[in-house]
Order: C-alpha cells, then structure tokens, then sequence
C-alpha cells in the first residue's frame, strides 16, 4: 500500500508539471499579450513605452526563464501580481475558490442524491412506465445546455415573482446561503443527475442480473435488501467513478453558469483572465483546477478498496 502511494503521489507530481509545462507555452502561442491589449484599446503604440511595460512585466524575457520564474515563485508560494488590477495573484483567487466550491459542491449534492436513488428504482422497474418515464426525463437532461436551462429559470422567476435571483456574496445564516446557490446549483446538477441516473442504471441492470442476486432472492431476502445491500453496493463503482469526474468538472466547468447567474467563482474569472492575457491568474488558476482534477482521481481510486473489498492496492 506505502509503495503505491508513492506511485501515485509520483504520477500526480509528474502530471502536474507536464500541466505546467502545457498552459505556460500554450498562452504564449496566443497572438497578444496583456501589452499589446492595452495599447490597442488606447489607440496608440509608442515602442519605447511598450518595450518598458514588457521590461516591467517581465513578458521581455525567454519564455523558458519567465517559466522558471513563475514555477519557483509558485514552489515558494509567491504566486505573482495580477498585470490587470496589480495585486498579488493569490489575493485575487482565493475569495473566488469558496464560491465555486460551495455551487459545484451543492450541484454535486443535489446530482447523487437525485440521481442514485432514480438510477436504481428506473433499474428495479425496468420496462414500466416508470422506467420509461425516469428515461425520458434523464434524457431531457443531458439534452438540455445548462446555460437554456438557467435562463428558463431566470424567465420563470421574473413571471412568477416579478424579480430575478440575486447572487448574495455574503449571506449570514444557512438559508440564505442555501437560497443563493440552490437555483444555479440545481440549474448545473440536472445535468449530472440525468448522467448519475443513467449510469446507476445500466449498472444496477447488470448486477441484477448475477447469480448471487437470484440467490438472496432464494433465501428470502427482501426486495430493499437486495437492491440497496447487495446490487447497489455492488453496482456503486462505476457511478463513484462518473461523480469523482463530475466534481472534478464542475470546478472549472461552471463559467456558462456563473455567467448566467452573475457569480464571481473561479470559472468566469479564468475567462476574464484569458481575455485580458493576464497570465499569472490564468496559469495559478489552472493549476489549481489541475489540482483538484488530479486530488479527485486519487480520492475515486482510494474510494474503490472502501466500497469493493475485494480491491486491494497492494505492492
């Protein structure tokens, strides 16, 4: 077990640096930089002034000592000043991150709650009318673009009761907290449930179908014992799977969302950071997300040996 988490810290370091490696470059592909941004929207170029402010910025230099600058800064917690607002990257990011972790974090609460439960009854009732329904309505959601979805839901807000959400940055008790995320969070896990559900079911319709089932059955199980004890405990990986990914996605996936809705979280700022090629907040925004994408694989995995202990990380 000690050795395979060496393995894998490994891994997840030597990802994290070919990540690095990528947006680094990737953003200096890009035509424009933040200079060339600024004195286009002034309407002028004096090529001395421009060739201070690159000097200033440190843009001037090769691309692989201004990567060794942001890298070393990043190891040593120096995360860099943002080039548009000029204050430190880290001090821009981080009242963001709550934000989104608490909208990706409800999203994906309201996702498995509802999408589980579904996924196994659809599986359970397989050819009646309310599989056929619950298909139906898993279906609509994966059809359905997330941003229409929170636009039918602004709309029906200001029908019904003339205003629309207003995003409360600093809400004091559970329920306004609650209020304010419910309506995007729900918005985006309709999509996730729909996708949970389905995969719940083709799962549990395989495991239904095993030997061992038939067995409980024989012996006298009850019908809740074995859907939720014996097929669903069964059945729960490849769904564990599919949430580790979506949790992974939602924290960086949410900028149609965010913009719908009007929240400052981390996925509409990284949009308005490639906008203005403000390269510290791109590249600590990435990584952070590259993070979490990472952290969320290696929870799944460790997640397998806790729900199937027939899976074993062994040396």
């Amino acid at each position: 077990m000690f050795a395979y988490l060496v393995r894998r810290l490994f891994l997840m370091l030597v990802t994290l640096f070919g990540i690095s490696v990528v947006i680094f470059f990737l953003l200096r592909i890009v035509p424009g930089n933040i200079v060339d941004i600024l004195f286009a929207a002034a309407g002028y170029v004096d090529p001395a002034d421009k060739a201070n402010l690159e000097k200033e910025l440190g843009i001037d230099q090769p691309l692989v000592v201004q990567y060794w600058h942001w890298i070393s800064g990043l190891l040593r917690g120096d995360f860099g000043y943002s080039y548009v607002s000029e204050k430190p990257a880290l001090q821009e990011i981080l009242p963001r991150i709550p934000i989104t972790a608490r909208l990706a974090g409800l999203a994906l609460l309201f996702s498995a709650s509802i999408g589980i439960p579904l996924g196994v009854i659809s599986a359970v009732k397989q050819g009646t009318r309310l599989d056929y329904t619950l298909r139906v309505i898993s279906l609509s959601g994966l059809s359905l673009p997330s941003f229409w979805l929170g636009l039918l839901i602004l709309t029906a807000s200001v029908s019904f009761f003339g205003q629309m959400p207003i995003f409360n940055p600093n809400p004091k008790t559970f329920l306004e907290a609650f209020a304010t995320y419910a309506v995007p969070a729900a918005a985006v896990g309709f999509r996730s449930a729909a996708l949970t559900m389905r995969i719940t079911r083709s799962s549990m319709l395989e495991v239904l179908r095993q030997d061992y089932i038939r067995t409980a059955r024989a012996k006298g199980a009850s019908d809740a014992s074995v859907n939720y004890h014996h097929a669903l405990k069964n059945a729960i990986l490849p769904v564990i799977t599919v949430i580790g990914i979506e949790a992974a996605f939602l924290i960086g996936g949410l900028i149609v969302t965010e913009t719908v809705f009007n929240i400052p979280g981390v996925a509409r700022f990284l949009v308005e950071a490639i906008r203005w090629r403000d390269y510290p907040i791109v590249q600590n925004l990435v990584m952070f997300i590259a993070v979490v994408v990472v952290f969320a694989n290696f929870i799944v995995d460790m997640l397998y040996a806790v729900f199937d202990p027939r899976i074993r990380f062994t040396d």
